[in-house]
């Protein structure tokens, strides 16, 4: 959940950076943690995200800044997407836990008493 938010957050900024102010990409990416390790050729996640994501930082100054910009704009809503099905999982699963070491928790008193 945190690394496609981050990557949304990295997307957005970058529009505004090639729209307007253009900075290096090293200094745009400073602020975040995932993205700053991706540009390193760290491997964030498996599978079809981690593939999503490899694409996503391949393609990155690859083409001229209007280009870049349709580009960006593109995997915005593919971001979007990926970034609300990982938070819906991520509380899916964060209250999955919390009920089960509840229920432990229960167990336990009632062996215990």
């Amino acid at each position: 959940m945190q690394i496609f938010r981050e990557l949304y957050e990295f997307n957005e900024e970058l529009l505004l950076n090639l729209k307007f102010t253009r900075e290096p990409l090293d200094k745009v990416a400073s602020k975040y943690k995932f993205v700053h390790a991706a540009l390193k050729g760290q491997k964030l996640l498996d599978g079809e995200a981690g593939e999503v994501i490899s694409d996503y930082f391949n393609s990155l100054g690859t083409t001229d800044a209007i280009s870049q910009i349709d580009y960006l704009n593109e995997r915005k809503a593919v971001l979007l997407k990926m970034r609300d099905e990982s938070g819906e999982e991520y509380k899916k699963y964060s209250s999955l836990y919390v009920k089960i070491f509840f229920m432990l928790g229960v167990l336990m008193a009632v062996l215990l008493a």
